[in-house]
């Protein structure tokens, strides 16, 4: 089977057997030796735990036997995308309320600063600038279609 077709098949599958507060962020589906691995990427309006993804795991493992898309070995792996990953969807942004994202626009704009606000498909990004009496707080309304890269920034601070 086409590796594209495999991925839309698992994909909508497993967009079958979720909640409504849970969407599937993407598909990956490498070639190994001697096995495909799949990985499947869940997140959820308010996260995803591991219980989730457990279920998830067997119920698509299940039908991807039944259906027989995968011939020979493979590893199936459901988890949540990990903060270390860029944010793909709009859908994400809302959970990450009042978090540090460094986003990168389509002209090359780059920007770190606080979430705010996501409206419709336009996020509020609250950048500082300069240090001390001096800092001031500036705010970006940067339309989704304009990002090519949203991070969020961990601070060990």
């Amino acid at each position: 089977m086409n590796i594209e077709i495999l991925k839309q098949n698992i994909r909508q599958a497993t967009e079958s057997l979720l909640e409504k507060e849970f969407f599937v962020v993407d598909v990956i589906i490498k070639e190994m030796k001697e096995k495909l691995k799949v990985s499947v990427l869940l997140d959820g309006d308010k996260g995803v735990n591991i219980e989730v993804c457990a279920k998830t795991s067997r119920a698509l493992g299940n039908i991807i036997e039944e259906q027989n898309w995968i011939e020979g070995k493979y590893v199936l792996e459901v988890s949540s995308p990990g903060a270390e990953n860029p944010l793909k969807m709009l859908r994400q942004l809302p959970q990450h309320m009042g978090r540090t994202l460094q986003i990168i626009t389509k002209d090359n704009q780059n920007y770190e600063g606080t979430l705010k606000s996501v409206e419709n498909d336009t996020i509020t990004l609250q950048q500082t600038t300069g240090k001390g009496k001096k800092a001031q707080n500036v705010l970006h309304q940067i339309v989704w279609s304009d990002i090519t890269s949203a991070k969020v920034v961990i601070s060990f601070r």
